[in-house]
């Protein structure tokens, strides 16, 4: 059995800003993050709870921020003291990527460019 996340064979992505903490352009730096949103956090509670695998997703990680290994650290610990568990965080993708939750993305039906269903998100 591993402790790495990116070994698992199913694996939650969910995005940080906006989708499980409140961010506004009007909070400035990236250093500031947000308080949990209620509803997304428990989620992601009830989902490590039955033993998922979740991964925070967020471009403050992107290598072109000079402090991204920082940010990464202080996102995880912001996990634990919100989530009860560190998570690991990246800015990519991986291929056993279940689900990506994000305030921005839009579903698309795979091979067809055809818009997606609406997933129950509580029924993942």
């Amino acid at each position: 059995m591993t402790n790495n996340p990116f070994e698992k064979e199913s694996l939650i992505f969910i995005d940080f800003d906006r989708t499980l903490c409140y961010y506004d352009k009007t909070m400035g730096r990236a250093e500031i993050l947000g308080q949990p949103i209620p509803e997304m956090a428990n989620r992601v509670k009830k989902w490590i709870a039955q033993g998922k695998e979740v991964v925070i997703f967020t471009a403050r990680v992107h290598p072109i921020n000079k402090r991204h290994k920082e940010l990464g650290e202080k996102i995880s610990n912001w996990c634990l003291e919100h989530l009860g568990k560190k998570l690991e965080v990246t800015c990519m993708k991986h291929p056993n990527m279940d689900f990506l939750i994000d305030d921005k993305a839009i579903s698309i039906l795979p091979n067809t460019g055809k818009v997606g269903s609406v997933i129950d998100i509580d029924e993942i």
